[in-house]
């Protein structure tokens, strides 16, 4: 490319309780923590923001079709609900998902030639979508159309954390599918992006040359 994206009580008795009893409270506890890591109190941002960001960038083709000023408004929402982003982003589960890409400052960083002028004339594109697994697998895939056959080019990388809020992948040789033939082209590839907000619905990027991303979790 992203990245967007993952994220009780104990009774007492006199008796000697048995092996059974005793691991119950073990696994209450464990649930609950996994619960208010992905909803911690306090670090949501007001519903509104996460309701503009994606009002701005709905409709407008992931960002082409948006003039300066609507890149700037944005990237002025981004910026507030960066003010929310939860400590280390990197090592929340909220990261994990499936991800569209509904929004990019810079048209051809997600989609390379793929979503440039001539190649958006050529290659229309359907769907474009992040897949992030853990503990490390980062998919990206752009699927479009072309002469009325349908084709897609997928990346698969490993993803590295280089500290609380950045990311580096490094991605195997793309794969172009149209229709029934396939094949790799090109080499490995690199990108860098810092996890600047992320919920149970958007993840917000910014790559190392500035470019701004917006994802929105699958449901």
């Amino acid at each position: 490319m992203a990245a967007c994206a993952a994220p009780p009580c104990v009774r007492i008795s006199c008796s000697t309780p048995s092996p059974t009893a005793l691991r119950r409270p073990r696994r209450r506890r464990v649930a609950s923590a996994r619960c208010s890591l992905a909803a911690a109190p306090g670090l949501r941002a007001p519903p509104e923001l996460v309701d503009s960001i994606l009002s701005k960038v709905k409709g407008t083709d992931r960002g082409v079709l948006l003039p300066e000023e609507g890149h700037q408004e944005v990237a002025d929402v981004a910026q507030q609900l960066g003010k929310y982003c939860i400590d280390e982003p990197v090592k929340s589960p909220l990261i994990f998902g499936d991800w569209d890409v509904v929004y990019c400052s810079v048209p051809t960083s997600p989609g390379g030639i793929y979503r440039t002028p001539l190649g958006r004339l050529v290659f229309k594109t359907d769907d474009m979508v992040q897949v992030v697994e853990a503990p490390d697998i980062v998919r990206n895939k752009v699927s479009f159309s072309i002469f009325g056959l349908d084709g897609a080019v997928s990346l698969t990388g490993k993803l590295n954390v280089l500290d609380s809020k950045w990311i580096q992948v490094i991605f195997e040789p793309p794969e172009l599918k149209v229709g029934s033939l396939g094949f790799r082209y090109g080499g490995e590839s690199e990108v860098k992006l810092e996890i600047t907000y992320v919920d149970e619905k958007i993840r917000l990027g910014k790559g190392s040359r500035g470019s701004l991303f917006v994802f929105l979790r699958q449901d």
